[in-house]
């Protein structure tokens, strides 16, 4: 425990509590806040941000990215370079079957009578299981429903798929936290384009049933509102982790540090280059899932050393030192990247990641957002170009190939210049000279199919964002807002 973080976190709770005992006035106004009579401008005290369900506080820091092994693959598509990310939330464990199945049974029941389509376009691909020349008939019948694999990773997921859940379960916890406040009461009748979405709920565009609106100190107003961003009771997305915050995850030197100094550099999610516990009770078991050789999945029948033929239950081995389950092995994960062979060079040493496309709600003619669609959600669209020409920190929405795909990291200029489009294709030419587009996503981490090699953190593979696999799932992370020492 880092003792030295006590004494602040001490003063910070005395300071909320002294100043909630006093008025709070502007420093640079001198009015007032919170109070009705002189227009009801209102700051909200915040105490820290609550951890969403099944998420673990990762505390960021600065750290060696990429291989610091010897790259016998010959890939050298991830040199080290020292980077830093900012602290965040990640899901203790992989999303398991039964979590993917409350997301399926509420997409069915929400839209399964009028779009069908919703619900048929996020169901795994249980074909993952076969095989031309293996019997493994029984799972693609019963991994994802049996209720003995409720526990177990979800696979056969896109990353489209998996983005998607991602969404889904923002909206269903931040609906829960505004019932469990009684800000809203339960709607199980919720139908088709009528079902909670944060933002259009944010934007005044879904009403729900009501139970107790907040107070709204405006003296023009009727009274009550409904909650705003600036309350800080609504949480931040759930997403996928970027290749740096998943790597950065998996390696857990949080429990190896001291002063700013890391003690012992690891090669796997634990100490040493050992694959078998030191633990007395089941010493010398392997300490992850995964493929011990040619042939080999699980051990020997009388001694079954990992447990498991395929995936295993989630939570199952040894967390990692920021309680992270199955870091190594299991099933590899989804992370949010587009992959580039050289991405460690490109991106920026403060929360690496490429992929951005920056977007913006649609507005109306009047300036307002526009109505969300069928689905409940609103609209976004890429921002335009000739809006962006004045800005220095970027000239274009699309920046996935920037540096790496694009204009000025073309070789052939020639060629770039008569091709249909100024896009990846003059330099990836998919399917031809290459097989990375811009829909190739980052994939990282061992699994039950996968020799120790990938367990290692900085390894790192990539598939097409539609495609799917019997040994790739995924886990969620949120944003952490505010202080990036103290996890609440």
């Amino acid at each position: 425990m880092k003792y030295y973080g006590i004494i602040p976190a001490i003063l910070l709770l005395m300071a909320v509590f002294l100043g909630s005992c006093a008025k709070q006035k502007s420093a640079t106004t001198g009015w007032e806040y919170n109070n009705p009579k002189n227009g009801g401008f209102q700051v909200t005290s915040y105490m820290g941000q609550a951890a969403g369900p099944g998420l673990v506080f990762i505390e960021g820091g600065t750290f060696t990215m990429g291989a610091t092994y010897d790259d016998y693959q010959y890939d050298w598509h991830n040199y080290p370079r020292r980077v830093t990310v900012r602290s965040f939330y990640m899901d203790e464990t992989e999303v398991a079957n039964v979590d993917y199945l409350e997301y399926l049974y509420w997409l069915n029941r929400v839209f399964g009578t009028d779009y069908p389509q919703v619900y048929r376009r996020a169901l795994p691909d249980t074909l993952v299981w076969r095989d031309r020349l293996a019997y493994n008939e029984p799972l693609v019948e019963l991994y994802l429903r049996h209720p003995a694999y409720k526990d177990y990773p979800v696979v056969g997921v896109s990353w489209i798929q998996a983005t998607d859940y991602c969404a889904w379960r923002t909206d269903r916890v931040n609906e829960n936290i505004l019932v469990e406040r009684g800000i809203l009461d339960l709607d199980p009748a919720q139908l088709n384009e009528n079902n909670f979405n944060t933002e259009a709920y944010l934007a005044g565009q879904y009403e729900g049933l009501v139970n107790r609106n907040l107070t709204d100190l405006n003296p023009n107003s009727t009274g009550e509102r409904r909650v705003k961003l600036e309350d800080g009771i609504l949480l931040p997305r759930y997403r996928l982790p970027t290749e740096a915050e998943w790597e950065f995850a998996a390696l857990g030197l949080v429990g190896n540090t001291a002063y700013e100094r890391v003690m012992d550099r690891r090669m796997f999610p634990w100490n040493g280059h050992y694959l078998r516990t030191e633990d007395k009770e089941y010493y010398g078991s392997f300490v992850a899932n995964f493929k011990r050789g040619s042939g080999d999945y699980m051990g020997v029948a009388g001694n079954l050393n990992d447990g498991a033929v395929g995936p295993y239950m989630v939570g199952s081995y040894w967390a990692n030192d920021y309680g992270l389950f199955n870091m190594g092995g299991n099933v590899a994960e989804w992370v949010a990247d587009v992959y580039r062979p050289l991405s460690y060079e490109d991106v920026s040493d403060l929360n690496p990641y490429r992929g951005n496309l920056f977007m913006r709600k649609v507005r109306d003619s009047e300036g307002l957002i526009a109505e969300k669609n069928e689905f409940g959600k609103l609209n976004y669209e890429t921002e335009p170009v000739d809006e962006l020409v004045n800005r220095r920190n970027y000239r274009k929405p699309d920046n996935i190939n920037y540096l790496d795909g694009d204009f000025q990291s073309a070789i052939d200029e020639d060629k770039w210049l008569k091709s249909d489009t100024a896009e990846t294709r003059s330099m990836y030419d998919y399917s031809v000279t290459s097989m990375i587009n811009d829909k190739a996503r980052v994939y990282k981490g061992g699994s039950w199919k996968d020799e120790a090699y990938w367990m290692i953190p900085g390894t790192r593979r990539f598939l097409d964002e539609n495609l799917s696999t019997d040994y790739i799932g995924f886990r969620c992370a949120m944003d952490r807002v505010g202080d990036q020492q103290f996890g609440y």
